[in-house]
């Protein structure tokens, strides 16, 4: 059923060219940010410049984030991504010819890092709109946006790797020349692509209902124009991605901590949780689910960071690395829950907001998670490091299902009332 499943999703009428297009461009989010501080720290000399330079750049990206989808939503892909891709690739560029001989100014390279991040358009959030645009089928837009987030899991994996056969053979400003041609190939295959002209078309030729069965009654007027986090569905996955990036930044450092002797083995763990995240992600697409999605990101939130706390117990790195895997088998099917239940909270109009938010929240989460297991790996035991790093997702998991219960009962009081 699986390979079906997923043929179907491939075989959706302009799909496929659009879907490659979103990869590649993509495929510069795995590469930039490794090339970036390589560059950095390899023309300044300085370590500090180079972390400087890379979270300020991620800063950027995260923040604007909503700002840039909005755009979007009001202009469509085709008039609002090439400029915002066109700008991100001439600043990696400049980036790469600063940083491609030792001498540049700190300062500098630091402001260059920030416009590029303040300009990264969001092409996942793009390409998850277009699935929701040319797919009605909600089983087959589950399948398509889980084959999304494997992929995207994928390109992030490989990414450091295509880095490491650059640096190899070039100097690591090649990595953000090279990341520049796959964003503005990407962007611009995909803003002309035919699939965004007919995503648009209809989108231009009338609005969309709010599928209440999957966010539970919430939803916005025609407009379009409210915020989406004034709906129920999309504060739902905005809570239980920012759970599960914060759990998941944190885990990052804390593999690491776990087996300070051992640092390769902090890269076979991590493997692992990628590897269980695809094969999660790849079940979850093909097996029909019944429950509703509030219920569903409750469930595998709190199964996540069940996982997490659990993994800190490991006697050894072996056990760590099974656990690591187990965990990850929960990682992508809740990402593709929560995209799916912020696409159906909204209106068509801010279809690609809705995703954007929830993507900010994870990458938010997933820069804070890292921050905060940095401060607790020197003071406290790693098992308890790791106990902590499950609180966000467990945490969200229960604000998730109470306010899904508490929504039902009101529900029920007012049809009670409407009986009387």
């Amino acid at each position: 059923m699986s390979s079906l499943s997923y043929r179907a999703v491939l075989r959706t009428p302009l799909a496929p060219t659009a879907f490659v297009a979103s990869l590649f461009g993509r495929l510069s989010y795995g590469t930039v940010p490794l090339s970036l501080m390589l560059a950095v720290s390899g023309t300044t000399g300085s370590y500090a410049a180079a972390g400087l330079a890379g979270a300020l750049f991620g800063a950027a990206g995260v923040v604007l984030s909503p700002a840039r989808a909005a755009l979007l939503d009001r202009y469509g892909a085709r008039r609002a991504l090439p400029p915002m891709a066109g700008a991100y690739a001439l600043l990696l560029a400049v980036l790469a010819r600063e940083t491609w001989r030792p001498g540049a100014p700190e300062w500098r390279l630091v402001a260059l890092s920030v416009a590029a991040g303040f300009c990264m358009p969001p092409m996942g959030p793009v390409m998850r709109a277009l699935w929701s645009a040319l797919l009605s089928d909600r089983d087959l837009l589950r399948r398509a946006y889980s084959l999304d987030a494997v992929a995207e899991e994928l390109l992030y994996v490989s990414g450091p790797l295509l880095v490491g056969l650059l640096v190899l053979h070039a100097v690591p400003a090649a990595g953000l020349a090279a990341g520049a041609a796959l964003v503005l190939a990407g962007a611009l295959t995909l803003a002309y692509s035919p699939a965004v002209r007919a995503g648009e078309a209809a989108r231009t030729a009338g609005g969309r209902a709010v599928r209440a069965d999957v966010t539970g009654g919430a939803g916005v007027d025609g407009s379009g124009r409210p915020s989406p986090l004034r709906t129920a569905g999309v504060r739902h996955a905005v809570t239980v991605m920012a759970g599960v990036g914060l759990g998941l930044g944190a885990l990052d450092l804390l593999v690491v901590a776990f087996a300070p002797d051992r640092p390769q083995a902090a890269a076979w763990v991590l493997a692992a949780l990628s590897a269980g995240s695809a094969v999660g992600g790849l079940a979850h697409g093909a097996l029909a689910r019944r429950e509703g999605g509030v219920a569903r990101a409750a469930a595998l939130t709190g199964a996540f960071g069940a996982a997490l706390a659990v993994a800190g117990l490991s006697p050894h790195v072996s056990v760590l690395l099974a656990l690591a895997g187990v965990a990850g088998l929960f990682v992508s099917p809740v990402i593709t829950t929560a995209y799916l239940l912020a696409d159906a909270a909204v209106h068509e109009e801010a279809r690609t907001r809705a995703g954007a938010w929830a993507n900010t929240a994870f990458n938010a989460g997933s820069s804070l998670g890292a921050a905060a297991a940095g401060l607790g790996v020197d003071r406290l035991p790693t098992a308890v490091c790791f106990a902590l790093a499950a609180v966000p997702a467990l945490s969200a998991a229960v604000f998730v299902s109470r306010a899904r219960g508490a929504r039902r009962r009101v529900k029920g009081a007012g049809k009670t009332v409407s009986a009387a």
